[in-house]
């Protein structure tokens, strides 16, 4: 049996920073992505965007739940 505790997880990619997308609040469906069912964002180390992406991507959360296109709060 191989001992998998000594072994370091592989580096995520940003998906941002691959595909040359611009991130706007507009874009909710794929704003939905980074979001949980909950309506909270997910932090960087579970999504593997970049710092400039995730501040970003927090930017335009906060827009799109202001316009009423994300929830602030889902129960």
């Amino acid at each position: 049996m191989k001992n998998f505790r000594n072994r370091r997880p592989r580096k995520k990619i940003c998906q941002f920073c691959v595909d040359k997308t611009i991130i706007n609040y507009k874009d909710f469906r794929r704003l939905e992505r980074v979001i949980t069912e909950r309506g909270k964002i997910l932090p960087r180390r579970i999504t593997g965007t970049c710092a400039k992406h995730q501040r970003e991507i927090t930017r335009a959360v906060k827009r799109a739940r202001n316009i009423a296109l994300l929830p602030f709060q889902a129960d």
